[in-house]
């Protein structure tokens, strides 16, 4: 009954969740509506099956992470597609959900999606709707649904996956409030405006062999490519570490149990080894034309002429010649290019591609550039490199005759130095070898041998020996089909002088005497003069020093006539040398000093030559102490001209002299240091210095 005993009606309408209480008379009744349950989202992909390596990757997160400074932690992780960022993200993220124990969210921004990146506000209504707004609730503006996004994650430790960013403008919305969060970025481009947000930027680089192969193996499965290691690192080589390419030759693999690996290495070792990284929708080449594509025209042609220089990298100005511009406007598409990680800056305006990035590149150009226009590109470069060798020979050996046409140009702008010279050339040594190798596939014949003469300089200061057969080897039949005897003979001799100082005196002997005979048929008494002293050398190898000192006092008495006062100095240092090897040692002692006179104020590289060969002679004369002056301003001056070479012949006699006045430290000492420079270059006097090295153990003490 009611008040009043009215009867009270006791049942209930609409839908009940939880106890109903019955109860009598009530004075004041308050109801408090429970808070609603607030969704934790969950939208991360599921992890990567085969993830592999990365730990100094996962290491730098944690530690980013591990940093505390009040504000979310922002990582942008970029590099080219399918080098594996998306990987390394969702790998870090399931590993620390523990961390993000409010929720984890996910969206990929669609950079290069055919309907154009996702919209900052469109991805707002998604998360928030994750987070538990409910439909009807949700903004209709950018501003006011990031201000509730914000509100909505203030104090919360939500972790957020945002993949395949387009811009910085695009993510900065998407940023929440709380210090507890994070924010993973992927991106092909590096998103550098996100620094004034605090973001902190990895690049990922592809795989090492070694773990290029650990990750086929743990796709491919069954141990099966344990039994062909050498013929799986080749399948990593040829995928470029990339990821995207080895996941798919590992799932061709693991389809096809009794297909051969040697089969899959066949395929990529053909020219078009981009068209066989494909299986199903996943192909690297469309991934790679994906980034192309978005490319503004100047940027496109730079990814495509860039491309068709000879090596793997190279320089602002170098490629400014193969793109036919100035080198501002191509520093500009480089950056670019850079910035959406389709070339890489190893160093200041220095760049690389990626093996398969690089093959992408040459397939554009073939397809967007005509054959003459290519071949221009490569001439060009070619013909750039050529041009900045003529103009280093020219700061190092600047009296020396030259038959080249390009030495008597307007050379290109020089070097300031002797040692800016020497250092951009051994930078470059690699791109020079390859640039004589692409003349001579294209039949650029002048250039070959005009190579081959201007980096005479470099090879007597750098005795790169391998480098030196290897471009003459190219050079000298140049000459021939060009028909320039004269050229033919300068190269031949040049090779004599190599031959020789690698001991190969029967075939130093053979080359000096064609190169005399070439020189003779000529009538060219410059050029004989030069294959003379060549020649002598080589004779000097087989021990007939009779003979050796005959040719050099030809030369000598035809530099007092055409010659230059270097020119006779040098053959007078020569002939010192020679006879200090007869036993003549006050004459050679007189013969060095007179060409050290002449060159003190002339030649800086020769009067050190000079004077170290005067150090040798007075000890092997038995007069150690007067050795030591002359080798020390010796290797002064070495020091001062950048020559590792000259530094490492002082280097060796100094040893010597140390070690014939007992000093057993100082000599191992200078020895190890000359051994440094002759075993990287295959030097036979690494032998003789091995020797030195092993008579002395590490243990010896000095004894003055």
């Amino acid at each position: 009954m009611g008040t009043g005993g009215r009867p009270v009606r006791n049942d209930l309408s609409g839908v009940v969740r939880g106890a109903v209480v019955q109860s009598g008379s009530i004075g004041q009744v308050t109801i408090n509506n429970p808070a609603p349950d607030v969704p934790i989202p969950s939208q991360l992909p599921p992890p990567p099956r085969s993830f592999t390596s990365r730990d100094r990757e996962l290491s730098q997160l944690r530690q980013w992470c591990d940093e505390d400074d009040g504000a979310p932690l922002i990582a942008v992780i970029s590099g080219a597609a399918g080098v594996g960022k998306t990987t390394i993200a969702l790998r870090w993220l399931h590993d620390s959900r523990d961390r993000f124990f409010d929720g984890q969210l996910y969206v990929d921004l669609g950079a290069f999606a055919p309907g154009g990146p996702a919209e900052p506000a469109e991805v707002l209504e998604w998360f928030l709707l994750a987070l538990g707004v409910q439909p009807g609730n949700v903004p209709f503006g950018l501003s006011q649904r990031q201000a509730l996004y914000r509100s909505m994650t203030a104090g919360r430790a939500v972790a957020v996956l945002l993949d395949n960013a387009f811009s910085a403008a695009q993510v900065r919305p998407l940023l929440p409030a709380s210090g507890d969060s994070a924010v993973l970025v992927t991106s092909r481009h590096r998103l550098a405006g996100l620094s004034l947000d605090g973001g902190r930027f990895m690049e990922v680089d592809p795989l090492s062999i070694n773990d290029s192969v650990e990750l086929l193996s743990n796709i491919v499965g069954d141990g099966r490519l344990t039994a062909v290691g050498d013929q799986a690192e080749e399948l990593a080589r040829l995928c470029g570490g990339m990821p995207i390419a080895l996941s798919v030759v590992a799932a061709r693999l693991s389809a096809h149990p009794r297909r051969s690996v040697s089969k899959e290495i066949g395929n990529l070792r053909a020219d078009d080894r981009l068209a066989t990284l494909v299986l199903d929708e996943s192909s690297v080449e469309a991934i790679f034309d994906v980034s192309y594509t978005d490319l503004p025209i100047p940027e496109a042609r730079t990814y495509r002429m860039c491309s068709l220089h000879p090596g793997t990298v190279f320089g602002v100005d170098v490629a400014a010649a193969a793109v036919g511009e100035h080198a501002d406007d191509v520093e500009e598409s480089l950056d670019a290019l850079v910035e959406r990680n389709l070339i890489k800056e190893i160093s200041d305006q220095r760049f690389r591609y990626h093996d398969l990035l690089l093959l992408h590149a040459r397939q554009q150009a073939e397809w967007a550039d005509s054959e003459l226009d290519r071949q221009a590109a490569i001439r060009r470069v070619v013909e750039w490199y050529l041009n900045r060798a003529v103009a280093a020979d020219l700061v190092l050996r600047p009296t020396r005759r030259r038959i080249g046409p390009r030495f008597k140009e307007d050379p290109e702008p020089g070097f300031a130095s002797h040692r800016d010279a020497l250092e951009w050339l051994s930078d470059e040594r690699h791109n020079i070898v390859l640039a004589v190798k692409t003349a001579n596939k294209h039949g650029w014949d002048r250039l070959i041998w005009e190579f081959c003469e201007a980096l005479w300089g470099f090879f007597l200061h750098a005795r790169n020996y391998s480098d030196w057969l290897e471009i003459h080897a190219l050079g000298i039949p140049a000459a021939r089909r060009e028909g320039h005897a004269t050229a033919e003979a300068q190269l031949r001799a040049q090779l004599c002088f190599a031959l020789t100082s690698l001991r190969r005196y029967d075939e130093a002997v053979i080359e000096g005497r064609e190169a005399l005979r070439l020189a003779e048929q000529e009538d060219d008494e410059d050029t004989r003069v030069m294959v003379l002293g060549e020649l002598a050398g080589a004779v000097q190898g087989t021990g007939d020093l009779q003979g050796a000192l005959t040719y050099l006092k030809q030369v000598k008495e035809i530099r007092e006539v055409i010659g230059t006062k270097r020119a006779e100095a040098l053959a007078q240092r020569r002939i010192g040398e020679l006879l200090a090897e007869l036993g003549e040692y006050d004459e050679a002692i007189e013969s060095l000093r007179e060409a050290a006179e002449a060159m003190a104020s002339r030649d800086r590289a020769l009067f050190a030559r000079i004077l170290t060969s005067l150090g040798s002679v007075y000890l092997r004369s038995g007069r150690a102490p007067d050795a030591e002056q002359p080798l020390a301003e010796a290797l002064d001056i070495a020091r001062e001209l950048g020559s590792p070479r000259y530094q490492a012949e002082v280097l060796f006699v100094l040893g010597d002299v140390a070690w014939q006045r007992g000093d057993v430290a100082k000599a191992r000492e200078r020895w190890a240091a000359a051994h440094e420079f002759y075993s990287v270059n295959g030097d036979p006097k690494t032998a003789e210095l091995d020797e030195r090295l092993a008579r002395t153990p590490a243990s010896s003490s000095s004894d003055s």
